[in-house]
């Protein structure tokens, strides 16, 4: 499908719909098992030069959000590191469609709720780029449970470690290698307004991520840094049968207004644009891409 017969497509008919077929994974999840596959751009994103010789890092880059931001970041002349926890083959398809649009790829390994390595990725970053000019705290960890009294203490610290502490170790290492026109995106959720019990830990921090954001914009917009989020509704990304019961899986994204999840590709060009020249003046601001949420409208 082309990118110009792509826009001219009914939003309704843009993705997979559900029922999706029966499937589960086991923690972290790997894309290429997924039924269907997600849509993360490869056929359909056309880049413009926006992004034309910067350095990005982009955590949770190996697959699902990650891998569709860092297949449109290089395909607007950026170089990506992919930062990822264990998923060696979804990172390696990740650094070729990278590759593939001609931009150097740089893959770290490693845990981002652990804060020296996390200063690894900075000064991998650095090394391998001489700059860092943006950087998208992406990535995440969710289990879904019935009951607050089911969560375990080390589930709920390791939810926090990698979707909140990242963030902070993240930034406080990045942040002298960053000049002004730098931005930094955050991934937060439609779970930051409208939580679901049943996943109360990453809820928990997608309002959080929200509050840093704006927050730390205020503080950065001072320097010339630009700090914004996107909070996505339902996407299928292997988080997904990784985390979810069965049934919960084959309705996912049923009960929203356009009937099914976003694909990866849906999200990325907010990405693109938080971090390009074209959103300058856009700072402390957090981007629905949630197909209608009535709690984020």
């Amino acid at each position: 499908m082309s990118q110009d017969q792509l826009t001219k497509q009914n939003p309704l008919e843009q993705g997979p719909k559900p029922p999706f077929p029966d499937q589960k994974q086991s923690p972290t999840g790997l894309e290429s098992r997924m039924e269907p596959q997600p849509d993360y751009g490869e056929e359909t994103y056309r880049g413009l030069g926006r992004l034309k010789d910067r350095a990005a890092i982009i955590t949770g880059a190996d697959s699902g959000i990650g891998r569709a931001v860092a297949l449109a970041y290089a395909r607007e002349g950026a170089d990506v590191l992919i930062s990822y926890l264990e998923a060696d083959e979804d990172a390696e398809t990740t650094a070729q469609v990278v590759r593939d649009a001609g931009r150097k790829a740089v893959l770290v390994r490693g845990d981002v709720g652990d804060e020296a390595h996390c200063r690894r990725i900075v000064q991998q970053a650095i090394q391998e780029f001489g700059q860092i000019d943006i950087l998208v705290n992406n990535a995440a960890y969710q289990m879904t449970h019935e009951s607050i009294l089911e969560i375990p203490s080390e589930e709920w610290d390791r939810v926090f470690r990698t979707n909140i502490y990242a963030m902070f170790y993240l930034v406080k290492a990045a942040l002298p290698h960053m000049q002004p026109g730098a931005a930094i995106i955050n991934t937060a959720s439609v779970q930051a307004y409208d939580p679901s019990p049943s996943l109360l830990h990453y809820a928990s921090t997608k309002a959080a991520i929200v509050n840093f954001t704006k927050g730390l914009a205020q503080e950065l917009g001072k320097k010339g840094i630009r700090v914004n989020a996107v909070a996505p509704g339902p996407v299928w990304t292997p988080l997904i049968p990784m985390s979810m019961p069965p049934e919960a899986v084959k309705n996912f994204g049923q009960d929203t207004p356009l009937q099914r999840p976003a694909q990866p590709v849906e999200l990325a060009p907010a990405y693109v644009f938080l971090a390009s020249q074209e959103a300058s003046y856009v700072n402390g601001e957090v981007l629905g891409v949630h197909g209608g949420s009535p709690v984020m409208t």
